[in-house]
């Protein structure tokens, strides 16, 4: 098969000329956006570049604990983002977010690793590294739908949920369909996703492995494994957070601590 095509770094400055595209929409229609898709687009090369840069280092040293490490890292600036986005209370969430994205995370990546793809070594950074970037962040958005529904809920149907501690229900039972319809919102998307795999959209990385030389059927195997990893991975993590979020923004007299934000719904 083909060696990997590299990118010259002037190609790919000259190939960010296309932002100009949705730049001459956003002052077209007047959205309001131009300054913060700049910022986002700006952090975005910036950490992507220095990422690769580290991750060339961690590639080199290829320490279990330092592989251990970034992915905490991962989970932390993932569960942080999280619970911005959700407009949830810091204090009583981020714990929640990230307890949910480790305890999955972890095992998912040992099962994949330890008993499928079996590379040498079997925890090296090369694989252990890019299999929880994709997994976590394939789950992030869902977490964020989750905590918004679930903070509308609480808002829009607040005489549903009086009206049930007042009739005696504890004050995690009295939500207990906020959960649920929080859990089946945020599995909606990848849902979605997982059942137009291969006939609409073609993943990336099934996309990056053919690109790169790799025989499209071995491709399709590893793209199978991570839709699969991915679905649990998100249903599994949402589920945690939920169950563990609850607890903390609803006290045991049923009074609802979601910050002074109004979440949005999704």
């Amino acid at each position: 098969m083909n060696q990997v095509v590299d990118i010259p770094w002037w190609q790919l400055a000259l190939f960010l000329s296309v932002l100009a595209v949705p730049l001459y929409i956003n002052h077209k229609f007047r959205l309001g956006l131009g300054r913060e898709g700049g910022i986002a687009v700006g952090r975005m090369l910036v950490q992507l570049a220095l990422v690769g840069f580290y991750l060339n280092t961690l590639f080199a040293l290829d320490s279990l604990w330092l592989n251990l490490g970034w992915i905490l890292l991962m989970v932390v600036v993932g569960a942080h983002s999280v619970t911005g986005k959700s407009r949830m209370p810091l204090k009583r969430v981020m714990l929640p977010v990230a307890a949910g994205l480790a305890l999955v995370v972890i095992p998912l990546l040992g099962l994949m690793l330890m008993a499928l793809i079996r590379p040498e070594p079997v925890l090296g950074a090369r694989y252990m590294i890019p299999l929880a970037g994709m997994l976590l962040g394939n789950s992030l958005g869902a977490n964020v739908i989750a905590l918004q529904r679930l903070g509308a809920s609480f808002q829009e149907r607040a005489g549903e949920y009086e009206g049930a501690l007042a009739l005696g229900a504890r004050p995690t039972v009295a939500a207990a369909d906020f959960v649920s319809e929080s859990l089946a919102a945020a599995q909606g998307p990848i849902l979605a996703t997982t059942a137009t795999t291969g006939l609409v959209t073609l993943p990336g990385m099934m996309t990056g492995q053919i690109l790169g030389g790799a025989d499209p059927i071995v491709a399709i195997k590893y793209q199978m494994v991570i839709m699969v990893a991915v679905l649990v991975m998100t249903s599994v993590s949402v589920a945690v957070t939920l169950s563990l979020a609850l607890p903390r923004l609803v006290s045991d007299t049923g009074k609802v601590n979601l910050g002074c934000s109004r979440p949005s719904s999704p």
